[in-house]
């Protein structure tokens, strides 16, 4: 039986694909931030009779929960086939409003903690020659958005990352696989927002702005037909395939958004695309 490291499993997508893979016969390591989360998984897992799970904390932010959460699966299983990149946090407003230890913390954890994970697990693979890394980043690692300008910046980085650590392990056996989900409704979405503080201050010149737009996008988000369980799947199937492709986009949006991305003349897609959010936005009424 694979051994698999799930990041960040303690909500949303992270446990999702705990659950979904536990469920499919590999043994899972679903690492969390705190023993609510740790109960909480179980108890998921117990109710939809998966065996194979195992709860573990781990911050991604931390170098010594790291080692000891590898060492715990290398102590138990002898090897690990598997990483799930999946742990990462979110910071919302416009850049002039976010202070910079927000923004020193988003990096910290979404592209320094996503390496730190990496950077530990890979020599056991690489002394395997074999392995499955898989990092979950975001159609927002693609296209940028206002509004999430340094969330964007760190997917763009985790993107870029991937991409080169594919081509450095390829010759070594182990294989990279970018995961790139359209929104998907969770908890990231309430009580895991992460909005910056000066973005809910009413003296910044884009609160007004802000306003509108964390309304647009809790709409889009309520509405979103792309789920978690699809994200799950498409993890299984980077971590199952013989020969998985680099990228798997899920979600029809942020396929068609992409399509018209590459195929539209780029002041059409500006115009169209970017033009038409900005103009809804900072409408005047």
């Amino acid at each position: 039986m694979d051994s698999v490291i799930v990041t960040g499993s303690g909500t949303g997508l992270g446990r999702e694909t705990s659950l979904h893979l536990a469920g499919r016969g590999f043994a899972v390591y679903a690492t969390v931030l705190n023993d609510e989360q740790a109960r909480s998984l179980e108890a998921a897992a117990r109710e939809r009779k998966v065996s194979g799970l195992r709860v573990l904390p781990m911050d991604i932010t931390d170098r010594a929960s790291i080692e000891s959460a590898t060492e715990t699966v290398l102590r138990e299983t002898g090897g690990i086939y598997g990483l799930v990149n999946n742990a990462g946090i979110g910071l919302r407003g416009f850049f002039e409003d976010l202070a910079e230890p927000e923004i020193r913390r988003l990096f910290d954890t979404n592209v320094f903690g996503t390496m730190a994970v990496t950077r530990t697990v890979l020599p056991h693979m690489r002394a395997a020659g074999r392995g499955r890394i898989v990092m979950v980043t975001s159609i927002g690692g693609r296209i940028g958005s206002l509004a999430v300008s340094t969330y964007c910046a760190t997917k763009f980085a985790q993107e870029g990352f991937g991409e080169s650590l594919y081509q450095e392990l390829l010759p070594l056996g182990i294989r990279v696989v970018l995961i790139e989900p359209a929104i998907v409704n969770t908890e990231r979405w309430g009580i895991h927002r992460g909005v910056a503080r000066g973005a809910q201050d009413p003296a910044s010149p884009y609160h007004r702005w802000f306003q509108r737009e964390e309304a647009l996008a809790s709409r889009i988000s309520a509405a979103a037909p792309t789920q978690s369980a699809d994200v799950a799947r498409a993890i299984h199937r980077a971590l199952a395939a013989r020969r998985p492709k680099l990228r798997y986009m899920v979600g029809k949006r942020a396929r068609l958004v992409f399509l018209m991305r590459r195929y539209l003349p780029e002041p059409l897609f500006d115009r169209v695309y970017f033009g038409g959010i900005v103009r809804y936005v900072t409408r005047s009424s």
